[in-house]
């Protein structure tokens, strides 16, 4: 893995358990957000939102049933982004 892909998987963790309100640690790249960590559907728009924001992509509203865990919110973030 790639400086690269490590500092924007970094990245996308630290959206995600701000907008959720978890500890970093607390989060692997396989917790399920709502089974594992209790989170709304709410949170879902407000990490997309925040996505966009962060890396300056547009992501589908279509893509959120992917992005269950952080690997299938890098997976969506990464092809909006073209990486």
């Amino acid at each position: 893995m790639t400086a690269m892909v490590e500092e924007r998987i970094s990245k996308i963790k630290e959206i995600v358990c701000e907008i959720l309100e978890l500890d970093e640690s607390e989060v692997t790249n396989t917790s399920l957000f709502v089974d594992d960590h209790g989170a709304d559907s709410l949170g879902s728009i407000e990490i997309l939102a925040s996505l966009e924001k962060a890396f300056g992509v547009t992501i589908e509203q279509s893509e959120l049933p992917r992005m269950v865990n952080l690997d299938g919110v890098y997976e969506v973030t990464a092809e909006a982004a073209g990486w």
